[in-house]
């Protein structure tokens, strides 16, 4: 089941590209007022120095207010597990509401045993101001946005469609690119791929835009395609790739795959909503497990 699309309404999208981590977010504005969201917003981490900084959520907060605009909700499509979640400190600044998928306790519970997370760690969702179900919505300013439940890479993906712009977190990616892996704890190859047809009987026409992208071919970077170039063009996907064939190419995929560089910090902060956990003593702190993912 899909919702009612609203095709007419053409939401002002801006890209905020963070080299780091290969992550776009994106500050999504209605036309018709001076309301926006942001998507997938970044903290960055050097691991090996143990430091974060605010660098790329600066320059979203720059443009907000220099825009003169009003951030009403700071949504994430998933739990990344290649970036730290930038949106306490965004909220924190300019305000809105956090959003992430209803299934963000399954997440909770499988990474809170991983992690050896004492029971102080809520595993309810609560460190999240809305937890979105499968076709519900919400608005910015006039424009109403539908959220569509897309487990397989986690099972909290959502893909967020805005009038004529859909937000496919790690679903998708461009065309040359794929799509997401499925073999993180909780992850299901047949489950990304029912998801992505689901997205992908969407119109055509419709906008789509990705949160990664690492210019296969080493062409520039990109971020915005189509549902139709997606269903004709994408190399894991298109042109009617049946669902046997893509989960034995996903599984074989998967298991070349190097664990992401900043799985251990991420995963730790954004299951807690972007905040980073503290010691006994109130410092921030991490957990490296080991043997354990």
């Amino acid at each position: 089941m899909l919702p009612s699309i609203e095709m007419s309404v053409r939401p002002v999208v801006t890209a905020f590209f963070d080299a780091h981590s290969n992550t776009i977010s994106y500050v999504v504005k209605d036309p018709e007022s001076s309301s926006c969201a942001i998507i997938d917003a970044v903290m960055e981490f050097d691991f090996a120095a143990g430091r974060l900084t605010h660098d790329s959520a600066d320059q979203m907060i720059a443009f907000i207010r220099a825009e003169n605009l009003t951030l009403e909700w700071i949504i994430e499509t998933h739990v990344h597990a290649d970036h730290l979640s930038g949106a306490p400190y965004i909220q924190q600044i300019l305000g809105g509401k956090i959003g992430i998928g209803e299934h963000i306790v399954t997440v909770q519970d499988t990474f809170g045993k991983i992690f050896n997370e004492g029971t102080e760690f809520q595993r309810d969702g609560s460190q999240f101001d809305k937890l979105f179900t499968d076709l519900d919505t919400y608005d910015v300013g006039t424009m109403t946005c539908h959220v569509l439940h897309t487990p397989g890479h986690t099972p909290a993906c959502n893909v967020h469609v805005v009038g004529d712009a859909a937000f496919a977190g790690d679903t998708l990616f461009m065309p040359d690119g794929g799509s997401a892996r499925a073999d993180f704890p909780g992850g299901d190859a047949g489950a990304l791929y029912d998801s992505i047809t689901r997205v992908l009987s969407l119109p055509d026409d419709m906008r789509l835009f990705v949160c990664h992208d690492y210019g296969p071919g080493g062409r520039d970077i990109a971020w915005e395609t189509t549902i139709g170039e997606e269903r004709a063009k994408n190399i894991h996907v298109g042109g009617g790739t049946d669902r046997a064939a893509f989960v034995k190419m996903r599984e074989e995929r998967d298991a070349t795959l190097a664990v992401p560089k900043l799985i251990i910090p991420s995963l730790q902060v954004n299951m807690r909503g972007g905040e980073v956990p503290t010691d006994p003593a109130g410092n921030m702190a991490l957990k490296i497990p080991v043997n354990k993912l």
